[in-house]
């Protein structure tokens, strides 16, 4: 068997499925942006641009960005920072480093599902019994609603500490990979120069040499970001429906398009792809920013 139909028995199956379930669907959302698609994915009455105007201006559509916009304003520096901070704790140490690394990767393999089940039910439950309410109860304080409190809006703890317990540890094993590609003899030569190790080393050659690293974990974390969906959905939504407040893009598009109240494939395809325009211009710009 020579190598070309070798190639293709390996990868002819993985390409099929790609083209199937990804770029079919794909292409089909994209041709459904411009029709009016109510209750039917087979387009009739051609739109042009309506379904793109009309979500552009839609208030709860915006609204969704914004709720996208606080999620990352916490989620991207605070995972950057302590991915970063652990890293650099778990490359120091010489004793049972393969452990740490194990221990701290392991909640990537959870189920966010499950994971916001476990959050919901068991550590932010609103009755007293929930463990974070347990702990509060010690110290004199009132129980909490964490899940349905909109002032103070505390919803956001349990978002994020959920976020941050998840994907953390993936962050980890990146930041670790950066940090042993640098070259050993900078730190040697910085040490003779008169560099003392701690934050002079950090400023001037870990974080310069982290450049690439660095930049590919702030876009996989902003990318993440805008497709926030399991968390959102499991920890806030009840059995009477999703609440108004924290509802992220794909929250709102997944109501659009396949809610109760009517199958609005149009627009909901339109919202997508708007999405996916946004994601991609914030990547491209974010990444020459952070090169620059």
């Amino acid at each position: 068997m020579n190598n070309g139909r070798a190639f293709w028995l390996f990868v002819g199956p993985f390409a099929i499925g790609l083209v199937v379930f990804v770029y079919v669907p794909i292409g089909w959302s994209l041709l459904l942006s411009f029709f009016d698609a109510r209750n039917t994915v087979t387009p009739s009455e051609f739109v042009g641009l309506r379904n793109y105007a009309d979500m552009l201006t839609d208030q709860p559509f915006l609204s969704s960005l914004g709720t996208f916009s606080v999620f990352a304003a916490f989620i991207v520096p605070l995972t950057f920072v302590l991915a970063l901070a652990l890293a650099l704790l778990v490359n120091q140490i010489t004793f049972m480093q393969g452990f740490f690394r194990s221990v701290f990767f392991l909640p990537t393999a959870c189920s966010y599902v499950v994971a916001s089940l476990v959050w919901k039910l068991s550590i932010f439950n609103g009755v007293r019994f929930g463990l974070a309410n347990t702990v509060l109860g010690w110290f004199g304080a009132e129980p909490v609603a964490w899940t349905v409190s909109t002032s103070p809006p505390w919803y956001w703890l349990v978002l994020v500490t959920l976020r941050l317990w998840l994907q953390i540890g993936f962050y980890l094993i990146l930041f670790i990979a950066g940090l042993q590609r640098i070259p050993q003899h900078l730190y040697e030569a910085a040490w003779i120069d008169g560099a003392k190790p701690g934050w002079q080393t950090l400023r001037y050659i870990t974080l310069p040499q982290l450049r690439t690293t660095s930049v590919a974990v702030v876009l996989l974390l902003l990318i993440a970001a805008y497709q926030a969906f399991d968390e959102f959905y499991n920890v806030l939504g009840t059995d009477r429906g999703y609440p108004p407040f924290a509802r992220p893009p794909l929250i709102y598009l997944y109501y659009t398009a396949l809610g109760s109240g009517g199958q609005d494939f149009g627009h909901g395809s339109a919202g997508a792809v708007i999405l996916t325009l946004l994601i991609a211009g914030v990547t491209l710009l974010q990444g020459r920013v952070i090169t620059r």
